[in-house]
């Protein structure tokens, strides 16, 4: 579609909006003030601590990844068990929501991984969370915690391959990737293997500390290490303007500059009109205040039917989740008697999309991939769920 035709179709749907919603009904006035609670929330709590250090890696993966070690280890041509093995466990590394997760996938899919490689990235960032993993098994039951860990790299590993035959990288862009590497082989890196590991490290650290949430239980390891994570975000500043001071030009920290703010631009404004529509549309789970009644969901979800399952799956698909929030929401709704197949099923549909995801994958991956992925995700967390409410039963 053009962009011209693009902006006509956008004129209309807001002149539709503006002409027929029913803003005086207070139903609607409570989901539009609720739309505007959900987009506050979320630029409070994560835009700042996860969303800003998540655009400045895919800079930086952008600009100081070879291209040629994308290709070798995600490409579409490289050793498949390594590519899928790297991509599918990466969640473990990177406590990220289905939003953050974003720009690593764009800028890592920019440089050439493979379509497979990079969607089994995009789906293993947030759903193979280990300190969610982790609090699933303590908060909902290790049977719970076990089958979610193993479903998502499960997942990751399936989406991945089925990708890859249902959507395969056309040729021109395999073309123009190959010819970009080759072009590239002969410049002399700038800087060493390790030092580039250091630097990406350290970055991904900060991302990491900064998003580490207050564990419920007092004492322990977990609490302990939210003790001291501002202590340890500034020593890794620190350790991070060395490293820029000394291993790197000043072209060189513009460039990653520039592209960090392409990122921001291209995904940070579908991100928040995502929000406000899940927000008006579904509300914040404490807030109940959505267009569409929570308890509706409740009713749907109970017992382990083809129904439930699906309508799980669908709803935690559509539905944003920031890191470790599905916790706290999957136990008010085994509270209300959703159905233990039901709940895996939007364990593993939820943290991985929602509606603002969708919107920004469209953005890099288009229509037809996009809606293959979400289908997958949905179909295969429908199929899991149904198999795990019946051997749990």
């Amino acid at each position: 579609m053009k962009p011209t035709h693009r902006k006509l179709l956008l004129f209309i749907a807001i002149f539709a909006a503006a002409f027929y919603v029913p803003f005086g009904h207070e139903a609607v006035q409570r989901a539009i003030i609720e739309a505007f609670h959900m987009l506050q929330e979320y630029a409070r709590e994560h835009v700042i601590f996860c969303l800003i250090p998540a655009f400045f890696i895919a800079g930086a993966i952008a600009n100081f990844i070879s291209q040629q070690a994308v290709i070798k280890y995600l490409g579409a041509h490289s050793p498949q068990w390594l590519a899928y093995s790297l991509a599918s466990v990466s969640g473990t590394v990177l406590a990220v929501c289905s939003c953050t997760v974003l720009p690593l996938f764009a800028g890592i899919y920019r440089r050439g991984a493979g379509i497979g490689p990079a969607t089994a990235f995009l789906y293993s960032g947030p759903a193979i969370n280990i300190l969610a993993i982790v609090l699933t098994a303590r908060v909902l039951g290790w049977q719970l915690g076990l089958a979610r860990a193993v479903g998502a790299v499960i997942f990751a590993l399936v989406i991945g391959l089925l990708m890859t035959v249902l959507c395969p990288d056309d040729k021109e862009r395999e073309a123009s990737i190959q010819a970009q590497a080759q072009a590239m082989e002969m410049e002399e890196e700038p800087r060493t293997p390790a030092q580039n590991l250091a630097y990406f490290a350290t970055m991904i650290l900060i991302l990491i500390f900064a998003t580490w949430s207050r564990p419920e239980q007092v004492g322990g390891f977990w609490h302990s290490i939210f003790e001291v994570k501002w202590f340890m975000v500034v020593g890794l500043l620190v350790l991070l303007f060395a490293m820029l001071h000394r291993w790197f030009e000043r072209d060189e920290i513009k460039a990653w500059i520039s592209s960090t703010w392409e990122f921001t631009e291209l995904i940070l404004p579908l991100l928040f009109a995502g929000v406000l529509v899940a927000g008006f549309l579904m509300g914040r789970p404490e807030a109940e205040a959505g267009l569409i009644p929570a308890q509706w969901v409740g009713t749907l979800v109970g017992g382990n039917s083809l129904l439930a399952n699906l309508t799980a799956s669908f709803v935690g698909a559509f539905m944003y989740f920031a890191t470790l929030t599905e916790i706290p929401i999957m136990q008010g709704l085994l509270g209300l008697g959703m159905g233990q197949g039901p709940a895996l099923a939007l364990l593993l549909a939820g943290p991985a999309l929602s509606l603002p995801n969708m919107l920004v994958i469209r953005s890099v991956l288009g229509t037809r991939k996009t809606a293959t992925f979400i289908c997958l995700v949905v179909i295969m967390a429908t199929l899991a769920g149904m198999i795990y409410g019946n051997l749990i039963a």
